[in-house]
């Protein structure tokens, strides 16, 4: 098989299966909303960061060498995993703005209910998790733009988490 028989090959399943985890996303993302009246945020951001993660590996693609090229195009759970690492990162991210681990003019805020006690109830804990929202339409689309940067930079949330654990050990000495 050529160099561009197995690039077709991978862009080709590329897309397949990123469309079917895509649509996997958006069944569970339709099956909450429209069953509970509530837009699932980490729903979004895991499909964002999927779409991220998409996008950048088909750019990468052609500058990968031919070893990388055979086991790609030979393996349909490969071809997934990066789309999958950049959903993933999303998901790290949000719960890195939610938080406050991560804060700043560029990042979202996050209306949320607050709990009731010092220790946290089951019931705010789950208050907690279906009410939490973007404060407002630009921190949604602050949070959907992170989503999906996190998904297609593989080393932004590895470095978010290498910088936040440097942080916690300054602190501790």
């Amino acid at each position: 098989m050529t160099r561009t028989e197995r690039l077709l090959r991978i862009t080709r399943r590329l897309i397949i299966l990123t469309f079917g985890a895509l649509m996997c996303v958006v069944l569970v993302f339709a099956f909450t909303l429209l069953r509970g009246d509530r837009f699932m945020v980490s729903w979004a951001c895991f499909g964002c960061g999927l779409l991220g993660g998409f996008v950048s590996i088909q750019q990468r693609l052609k500058k990968f060498g031919d070893e990388e090229l055979e086991l790609l195009s030979q393996s349909w759970f490969q071809i997934l995993l990066i789309p999958i690492y950049g959903g993933i990162f999303a998901g790290v991210l949000y719960i890195g703005f939610l938080s406050n681990i991560v804060e700043g003019a560029l990042f979202p805020k996050f209306a949320s209910p607050s709990f009731s006690q010092p220790i946290p109830s089951a019931e705010d804990v789950r208050a907690f998790l279906s009410r939490t929202y973007p404060a407002t339409g630009a921190d949604l689309a602050k949070l959907l733009f992170w989503s999906f940067i996190a998904g297609f930079s593989e080393r932004l949330v590895p470095q978010i988490i290498e910088g936040t654990q440097a942080g916690a050990a300054e602190k501790k000495n």
